[in-house]
């Protein structure tokens, strides 16, 4: 069975035995809530009537949202404020619907497990050749002397075209430690 319930200007579908985090409900982990805004009820395709129907739930915890900053600025006032803000929220897990209680976890957890067991065919691992040949001289022949060199193409990433040129020391300053040369006479 399933319910849709409104608390805190926000609407659940919630099941028996689930948990869900809702805004900040007064009370302590452990203590039981009752929620009658219930909007919607149903079992599979039928639904129900929700009127007096109501939704058990036990405070699991009460926790805190992630922190969302808070950035203003103003330019060229040297205005700036940053503030930090984290949510209270609730956590419940609902008990019962009506008079349909939550199944005891244990089982629950048990049971899809050994479905999913049944369900996963077990794959078996399989030698795929290989596409690249075996033998390494019939797939890189050796090129023969005879033959013609291919053609470059005159493209930069090809290696073809202008060949770079050696750096000229025409300029360049002497190495460290090497004789000074004398000033040539006029």
């Amino acid at each position: 069975m399933f319910a849709v319930v409104r608390t805190g200007g926000k609407q659940y579908r919630v099941h028996p035995g689930d948990k869900i985090v809702v805004e900040k409900l007064d009370g302590s982990a452990g203590d039981k809530v009752t929620l009658g805004d219930v909007l919607l009820a149903g079992d599979g395709g039928n639904l129900k009537s929700t009127s007096g129907l109501t939704v058990a739930a036990e405070i699991v915890a009460q926790a805190k949202g992630d922190k969302v900053t808070v950035f203003k600025k103003r330019r060229r006032h040297n205005y700036r404020r940053k503030k930090g803000h984290r949510q209270q929220h609730t956590i419940l897990r609902i008990v019962a619907i009506g008079d349909h209680k939550a199944e005891k976890p244990a089982k629950a957890a048990a049971a899809p497990a050994k479905e999913k067991a049944a369900k996963s065919p077990e794959v078996k691992a399989k030698d795929t050749p290989n596409p690249a040949p075996q033998e390494e001289p019939k797939a890189n022949p050796p090129a023969q002397s005879g033959d013609a060199a291919p053609k470059a193409s005159g493209k930069k990433g090809t290696g073809g075209g202008k060949t770079a040129k050696a750096a000229s020391t025409k300029n360049a300053a002497p190495a460290k430690g090497a004789a000074k040369k004398s000033p040539k006479a006029k």
